[in-house]
């Protein structure tokens, strides 16, 4: 009788000790923290990454360009941490951007009024226009001067619609560098495409013997795309570009791939 009510002593002692130690444990569990990291604030925008020097992969399979160097400034200025790029189909742009898979597109697009009735552009950012390529010889001088010629194009661009509002057919590539070199191997007797893009393409093929001409098929601007009604994002996108253009920096990305001051865009 007197073991048991020791060892009932026992018990219940070690019982309390158990008990306080476990109530101390607890007073050392770490509280949450009263500063957690911020959420990564991301905008996804989708490009063509086939369009030097506006948008394609460098040597370690990194996307750059003038309009990739742009939308990253755009994005930091807006308060983006990141800027998401993934490329697609030109063609395939406009429609994914509706679908919701991007907030933005970049990539030399044309504001035009048929395609301003599927997205909701920014302001002017780029000044373009046509022009013709050619191997040395051909003495093309206007889009008349194709006529009855073998034209390359890229598919859904403004290159094929004013070729096209000629009455001329086009023999339709993916990309401009496709038909470019179309060009060099015989396929076709001409290119028409944005001009920064075929003098780009001109000054990484010296030998290629290509020369080009304005196509005086009128002046034409690149916007930033986004979703219909997306008036909020456009603002931020138009005060930020606003910004960029008169504080420099949007001159300082323009001169690294063009060698020169932009222009004034009006």
């Amino acid at each position: 009788m007197f073991r048991s009510k020791i060892r009932f002593v026992l018990t219940t002692v070690l019982s309390l000790s158990l008990l306080t130690l476990a109530g101390c444990g607890s007073t050392n569990t770490p509280a949450p923290s009263s500063n957690p990291a911020p959420e990564e604030k991301v905008l996804r925008v989708g490009s063509d990454i086939a369009y030097a020097p506006f948008e394609f992969m460098d040597e370690k399979q990194v996307a750059t360009g003038f309009d990739i160097e742009l939308i990253q400034a755009l994005g930091a200025d807006m308060g983006y941490t990141k800027v998401d790029i993934e490329t697609a189909a030109f063609d395939g742009l406009i429609p994914a951007l509706q679908a919701g898979k991007y907030e933005a597109v970049i990539s030399a697009m044309t504001i035009t009024e048929e395609r301003a009735k599927s997205v909701l552009f920014s302001d002017k950012y780029f000044l373009s226009g046509q022009y013709i390529a050619m191997k040395k010889g051909a003495n093309f001088k206007s889009l008349a001067d194709l006529k009855g010629k073998k034209i390359g194009v890229q598919l859904n661009t403004t290159g094929q619609y004013a070729v096209e509002e000629k009455g001329m057919e086009t023999n339709k590539y993916d990309t401009t560098p496709d038909a470019m070199n179309a060009l060099i191997s015989g396929g076709v007797d001409a290119v028409v495409a944005d001009s920064p893009v075929v003098l780009w393409f001109q000054a990484q093929n010296p030998t290629a013997q290509i020369e080009s001409v304005n196509a005086d098929s009128g002046e034409e601007y690149y916007g930033i795309a986004m979703k219909l009604g997306n008036t909020e994002l456009a603002g931020k996108m138009n005060a930020s570009l606003k910004k960029l253009m008169e504080n420099g920096k949007y001159n300082e990305i323009y001169k690294k791939w063009f060698k020169v001051d932009a222009p004034t865009i009006k």
